[in-house]
């Protein structure tokens, strides 16, 4: 019998015991679904976390105050946590560092600030920060419209600010921005620039977001927790490892780190926050092949339940076709083919939604629409494993049977 006979035989099978067939379809369907969906959701934010942390260039690195604090669930190390960088340390590394390199020094105001105008205001999730003019530079932001904050602003502590893209939008709505007047806390500012599109990933970057000058922080914003950030950007990729070294020293020099003593402060380069992401969520992506694999060890259970109990209610039709000449390997390759094909069926469903609903939470948080060949692969080999396991043992069943016997079943 040839494989496409045994395919339309299983089909009809298969409606033949319509409520146990789709039972197990829609079993398979959901484990195929949990293990694709959450890896094809998992691939698309490690690409869209990777494009965003690449804006930031290669080039690049942070000296800050404590490592990156982050972490998927309970697991993971706590990041190291030094005494914080002050306005006058930063400036003076600023000052001091003489490699063919850009510095910028910026502190965060506040992650949940208001930006109002007229009679529109922002959602409280607004960025604030304290820049100099080197901060767009170094950050991977481009100006949309208008011009950057000046030197010159930056050192007099001039209310002037440059807005995000969806900050612009929601108080400016159809309208140019600048030169126009905002309130940022009490304060009014002037608004001298908006920034390109940036878009974000899990809550890095970001078009919510509102710059001012760096001693406007320190002088309306400063607590005892303020700590400022020193960014360095090298005009090449070659000449980040001697940049580091340099800026190593000089600033233990400037945080007065003894002989022996280890850093009191975190470098941290900037591509390096994407793969701490990407690790941190290796464990979801175990979790998800685990919990897809229990699933489909229920469903195996289930489909070779389904065909012992098909091998027994068709035991007249397998004496019949025996005596008409089957041979035990074609009922055996006829039951086989209709586990295979329950569970291709199964597959397909689970793999469509899996796609679905794994892009589906990708875009929710940034993340970019993706065809996962290698878990749609993944899936189908998956199922088809599946199928000739389950059905292995009732085929074999079938194939035994003793024609006479069979005819007299019933």
């Amino acid at each position: 019998m040839t494989l496409g006979e045994n395919i339309k035989i299983a089909l009809s099978a298969v409606r033949g015991q319509m409520l146990r067939t789709v039972l197990t379809i829609l079993i398979i369907a959901f484990g195929i679904m949990a293990l694709v969906g959450i890896l094809t959701s998992i691939d698309a934010l490690k690409g869209s976390i990777n494009d965003s942390f690449s804006n930031m260039g290669s080039n690049s690195f942070t000296i800050r105050n404590s490592g990156m604090n982050v972490h998927m669930g309970g697991g993971g190390k706590r990041p190291k946590r030094h005494p914080k960088i002050t306005f006058y340390q930063a400036q003076e590394f600023s000052n001091r560092f003489d490699h063919p390199a850009q510095v910028s020094v910026s502190a965060m105001a506040t992650f949940a600030g208001t930006i109002k105008h007229g009679g529109l205001k922002t959602n409280p999730n607004i960025n604030v920060m304290g820049v100099d003019e080197r901060y767009i530079d170094v950050s991977g932001y481009k100006i949309a419209e208008g011009r950057n904050i000046t030197a010159a602003e930056v050192l007099s502590g001039y209310h002037v600010c440059l807005l995000g893209k969806d900050v612009a939008e929601t108080l400016f709505p159809g309208k140019l921005a600048v030169d126009q007047l905002v309130s940022v806390g009490a304060d009014k500012y002037r608004v001298v620039g908006t920034l390109a599109e940036k878009g974000s990933s899990m809550g890095f970057g970001g078009d919510k977001i509102c710059l001012v000058p760096v001693l406007n922080v320190k002088q309306d914003y400063a607590s005892e927790e303020t700590t400022y950030t020193i960014t360095v950007k090298v005009p090449q990729t070659g000449a980040l490892e001697a940049a580091i070294g340099e800026s190593t020293a000089l600033f233990r020099n400037v945080r007065k780190d003894g002989v022996g003593r280890e850093n009191s402060f975190e470098i941290v380069q900037s591509d390096s926050l994407a793969n701490i992401v990407i690790e941190s969520i290796s464990t979801v992506t175990l979790a998800a092949t685990i919990i897809g694999f229990i699933t489909l060890l229920g469903a195996s259970i289930g489909l070779m339940n389904i065909m012992l109990v098909s091998v027994t209610e068709r035991t007249r039709e397998i004496g019949i076709r025996k005596s008409l000449g089957a041979t035990s390997s074609a009922i055996r390759n006829q039951f086989l083919t209709e586990a295979v094909v329950i569970c291709q069926l199964g597959g397909i469903t689970g793999i469509v939604l899996g796609i679905l609903i794994g892009n589906g939470i990708s875009l929710a948080v940034g993340g970019a629409f993706i065809v996962p060949w290698n878990w749609i692969m993944l899936g189908v080999g998956l199922c088809f494993l599946v199928g000739l396991g389950s059905g292995l043992y009732p085929a074999i069943k079938a194939s035994r049977l003793d024609p006479i016997e069979a005819l007299r079943y019933e």
